[in-house]
């Protein structure tokens, strides 16, 4: 049987921080005696860096299949079954 994990070591919340605000932890400097500080962003900011990252993510995707076309074939292959031994 399966127990449930413990609070999670960490800072601990501000008590006016908006519970649907993104914080993201950046770290500055190097080494063991690197700093760590909470930003607080935007839902704006939060979908800028998701579109920014989707993009780059798209445009990998694209430059794997130009470079590797026999994988990106049988990968194709692939998904294709697996999605018709699903059908209905």
């Amino acid at each position: 049987m399966k127990r449930n994990p413990g609070p999670v070591d960490g800072p601990p919340e501000e008590p006016g921080a908006d519970p649907n605000s993104a914080a993201r932890t950046t770290r500055t400097g190097s080494g063991a005696g690197a700093e760590q500080h909470v930003v607080r962003e935007t839902p704006a900011e939060r979908r800028r860096r998701r579109a920014v990252f989707l993009r780059e993510l798209a445009e990998a995707r694209e430059l794997r299949a130009r470079v590797q076309p026999r994988k990106t074939k049988e990968r194709r292959m692939r998904e294709a079954l697996r999605m018709r031994t699903f059908r209905i």
